[in-house]
C-alpha cells in the first residue's frame, strides 16, 4: 500500500444519494463540499430527457481530514433524499453531523464491519 492510501483510509466517506432530483443531490454535495475537499465527486450533471423512470444513484468521495468545523447553514429540498455513508466510524460520523446541521436526518439503518460502517439515512429540509 502507499502512505497516500494510508493517510486517507479512516478519513473518506463515500456519499451516495439516490431517490432524488438532480437539484437535491447538488444542494446535498453542497454542503458536503462547503465543509470538506470533495475527491471524486461526481456532481450531477445536465440530464436527458428520460423515456422512462430509471433510478439514479448520484455519488462523491469526501476526506473528512480537510474539514472545516464550521457551521453549516440548512439546505432547502424538494423531496426526501436517501443517503448512504460508507467509510471509518468516525469519519461516517462526522459526515452525519454536517448533515445534521443543513437538513432533518432519520437513521433507517446502520451496517457496521471491522473496520468500515455504512449509515443509511433520510435527509429532508428543516
Amino acid at each position: 500500500m502507499s502512505d497516500v492510501y494510508d493517510l486517507h483510509i479512516d478519513t473518506d466517506v463515500t456519499v451516495q444519494l439516490s431517490d432524488c432530483s438532480r437539484e437535491d443531490a447538488q444542494a446535498v454535495f453542497d454542503v458536503l463540499d462547503h465543509t470538506y475537499q470533495g475527491e471524486d465527486l461526481a456532481a450531477p450533471g445536465p440530464q436527458a430527457a428520460p423515456t422512462a423512470p430509471a433510478p439514479t444513484v448520484w455519488t462523491a468521495t469526501f476526506d473528512t481530514a480537510a474539514g472545516r468545523h464550521e457551521e453549516v447553514e440548512a439546505a432547502p429540498l424538494t423531496g426526501m433524499v436517501g443517503a448512504v455513508l460508507t467509510g471509518g466510524y468516525h469519519a461516517v460520523d462526522e459526515v452525519e453531523k454536517v448533515l445534521a446541521g443543513a437538513f432533518d436526518i432519520q437513521s433507517l439503518q446502520s451496517v457496521s464491519g471491522d473496520q468500515e460502517t455504512e449509515a443509511r439515512l433520510l435527509l429532508a429540509s428543516r
